[in-house]
């Protein structure tokens, strides 16, 4: 009979971490917002049509209510990005060198290329010339976007570096701010796509400039004021619902000013969906292998799959709107990867987490 005091110890498995009761369900979110926009659509079209006629300024292209609510939601999102964790980096910078270059060198380009090739050739018999060049540009404003809000959730789910993640994140959106307009402009303008600069530049400033320098602004004095842990504790998290109703609000406005898209068009959809899918596990595969080449640690390069695979959709819809209307296929391309970010992103996430061994096995070197 062995001796108790020798029996090993017995350590219980750790429960799987999950998303948020939201945040798992998203997908089914946007169905549900889809059916509601749609119908509210149809049945009030003077209504709809008043809705998406509300501009700030005439000419601005910035829809009021929509404009409001995405506000609404990129705002929280920039209280999270903590600026002063750059320097913290600079002793390992491999991981965040390899989110950059597929951030910022391959995924804009190789989305246009794929947007090209699906939308104005490989789809053209069941997709009008027009359309399809609409359709190439919100496919590109989509790609040109990383992703900000999300990845701390994708990072929590693979046991990424949370103060590495953070990183990563705040430094894409510093290059936002002189990056995204100019990608935007010469892709768009490779595929033939005109996109208005005076309009273009007031999305960045709207969506981008404002939210970023007011976010970083509360941070900081609330953060002087009452301390990191009220802040991240108990200030971030009355959001949360305030970010869920303004995201489905959008969505159903969004819907509703598509039904007409949608009901006859529904096809585009599937269609659209097939190089966002192709784009996601390219990046995130490109940048998982490149990280295990140069020996980064898993809790690095996992979530920097993730953040090269994933958009920051809120803003990506927002500019699609400012530059082609509520009503453009932009924005529905736009909102397309919303449908599909949700189980596609955790289907990266699961991937990181089971090849983590073999991973491990020849990245042992941190970096």
């Amino acid at each position: 009979m062995s001796n108790p005091s020798t029996a090993a110890t017995v350590v219980p498995a750790a429960p799987p971490k999950r998303l948020p009761f939201f945040e798992r369900h998203l997908t089914v979110w946007v169905l549900v917002c889809m059916v509601v926009g749609v119908a509210f659509g149809k049945l009030f079209p003077s209504a709809t049509a008043m809705l998406s006629k509300l501009e700030f300024g005439q000419g601005s292209q910035v829809n009021v209510p929509i404009g409001i609510l995405l506000w609404l939601m990129i705002y929280p999102m920039m209280l999270k990005v903590d600026f002063g964790a750059i320097g913290g980096i600079a002793k390992r910078p491999k991981g965040l060198m390899v989110t950059l270059f597929v951030n910022w060198l391959v995924k804009p380009f190789s989305m246009a290329l794929l947007a090209w090739v699906f939308m104005q050739h490989v789809f053209a018999p069941w997709i009008d010339p027009e359309t399809a060049k609409n359709y190439t540009a919100g496919l590109i404003i989509l790609a040109a976007a990383p992703c900000t809000a999300m990845v701390f959730v994708w990072s929590y789910l693979t046991d990424g570096d949370p103060v590495y993640t953070l990183v990563q994140v705040a430094v894409n959106d510093l290059i936002m701010l002189v990056a995204f307009a100019p990608i935007v402009m010469f892709l768009c303008g490779v595929a033939n796509v005109v996109v208005p600069p005076r309009v273009l530049i007031t999305s960045v400033v709207v969506f981008i400039v404002i939210p970023l320098a007011a976010g970083w602004l509360t941070r900081k004095l609330l953060i002087e004021s009452h301390g990191r842990v009220w802040f991240e504790k108990h200030f971030l998290p009355k959001f949360h619902p305030l970010m869920m109703w303004a995201l489905l609000l959008t969505l159903v406005l969004i819907f509703a000013f598509q039904a007409e898209n949608l009901t006859t068009k529904w096809f585009a959809v599937i269609l659209l969906a097939i190089p966002i899918l192709i784009q996601v596990y390219f990046n995130s595969s490109l940048t998982y292998l490149l990280m295990r080449r140069l020996k980064v640690p898993h809790n690095v390069a996992s979530p920097g799959a993730l953040i090269g695979a994933s958009n920051f959709f809120e803003l990506a819809v927002a500019v699609a709107i400012t530059l082609f209307g509520p009503s453009s296929g932009a924005a529905l391309a736009c909102v397309v990867g919303v449908l599909v970010e949700v189980p596609v992103m955790l289907s990266v996430c699961k991937v990181c987490n089971n090849s983590r061994a073999w991973y491990q096995g020849e990245s042992r070197a941190a970096d």
